[in-house]
């Protein structure tokens, strides 16, 4: 394995990082920023929380259609216009909320139309740091991606307080405008390792996503990513609902022990990141051994005898989790064609943004239905189950996918 900040050897890539991480830091601002104005002006906690979905319903939506667009034009200027148009909407928001003339429908508006402009941002923005680096850097550059996004939450959401304290809400907003604009301004400067697709092999979006749904249908090894991202994000890894449910439950402790558990994920989640970012490459078998691997603890931690164990179980589920994560972006934007993956990264898309709504209820249910420990080791047993028929799968029927299974 390689150094895990071998990514930042180049110089084009390290230049990224620094305006991304700025651009993190920025969106977690505005993150806080609009929970606070949307109870402002309602005082419904239910009207805030429709303004988030409003924003991220155009990523299950239109995340196909977004993809197809990034394979469509030129990625750089797609990225560039994309940044500027966010930078935009956050600096009118700010503007109109400074001089009182926000109100719900058009805040709502401007969640609605900025959740669509990310439908083609987030594939042009991901793809293109990707080819900054040589491919077997990919790994790296996308666990150093991950780091950044960790470290710029933290600064984000402290920032916020600070800014908003000393010159109120529409600051906030400012500051992640002008940050949006720093990814557009180094855009031009960077260089890619890999040449763009050529202009004549581009096609129309509306060609492009019958390409794209061609390919994924045709590629079961992709499909099968989709089915263990999917069983994964529903049955488990919600551990917000799950370990609070076991931990105020079965295990008799209190805000404190929920608060230790988390910190033992979130520093789990770290050291995963910098383990995944030193593979030189990723196969799909790597990834379903790992949602294996986490199903399997998952079941060891529903079995906990106290917070002790729990504390020692949720350490490696957490890493597990992030290197599979790391692992599977990597094959999403290197192994299909230059030409579709846009439309295949946008198609991941879509599916994340569906198991974010789907995960949290349906997990809770199954807590409810069965219990806490029961519900969490169904959960991770139903994970394994279900991983294992994948592989058996995939392994009787000859592959025709580029992405193959083969170790």
């Amino acid at each position: 394995m390689s150094s895990p900040w071998r990514c930042l050897r180049s110089p084009d890539f390290a230049l990224w990082s620094g305006a991304h991480l700025v651009s993190n830091v920025g969106t977690w601002m505005q993150l806080v920023a609009q929970s606070l104005l949307v109870l402002q002006l309602t005082g419904s906690p239910a009207l805030t929380g429709l303004t988030l979905s409003l924003q991220a319903a155009p990523g299950l939506l239109l995340g196909l259609v977004g993809g197809a667009a990034v394979d469509a034009w030129p990625r750089r200027l797609t990225a560039g216009v994309c940044q500027a148009l966010l930078g935009g909407m956050a600096l009118l928001t700010a503007g109109l909320a400074a001089a009182d003339l926000l109100s719900v429908g058009v805040l709502m508006s401007l969640a609605v139309l900025t959740g669509v402009v990310s439908t083609v941002d987030g594939p042009a923005v991901a793809l293109l740091g990707a080819e900054l680096v040589p491919e077997r850097d990919v790994p790296s550059a996308i666990a150093l991606g991950s780091l950044a996004t960790s470290l710029g939450r933290v600064l984000g959401t402290a920032a916020a307080g600070l800014a908003i304290g000393a010159a109120g809400i529409p600051a906030a907003y400012v500051v992640n405008g002008l940050s949006f604009f720093v990814v557009a301004a180094v855009i031009p400067f960077v260089r890619t390792c890999r040449a763009p697709v050529p202009a004549r092999e581009r096609v129309s979006p509306i060609e492009g996503l019958r390409a794209g749904f061609g390919y994924l249908l045709s590629s079961r090894a992709l499909l099968g990513l989709l089915v263990v991202g999917a069983v994964t994000a529903v049955l488990g890894r919600n551990y917000s609902l799950a370990f609070a449910t076991l931990v105020t439950g079965p295990l008799r402790g209190d805000a404190a022990d929920f608060g230790l558990v988390s910190t033992t994920l979130a520093v789990g989640a770290v050291l995963g990141a910098l383990l995944a970012a030193r593979f030189a490459a990723a196969r799909v078998t790597q990834v379903t051994a790992l949602a294996i691997a986490g199903g399997a603890l998952q079941v060891v931690a529903a079995l906990a005898v106290g917070m002790p164990m729990l504390l020692v179980v949720a350490l490696p589920l957490s890493l597990v989790e992030s290197v599979q994560d790391t692992l599977t972006g990597t094959l999403l934007q290197t192994r299909p064609p230059a030409r579709l993956r846009g439309v295949v990264f946008g198609a991941w898309q879509s599916a994340c943004a569906g198991w974010t709504l789907i995960g949290p209820p349906a997990l809770g249910w199954l807590l409810g239905a069965a219990g806490a420990r029961a519900g969490l080791a169904l959960g991770g047993v139903l994970i394994v189950a279900v991983v294992l028929a994948i592989r058996a799968l995939h392994v009787r029927v000859p592959a025709r996918s580029t992405l193959v299974l083969t170790a």
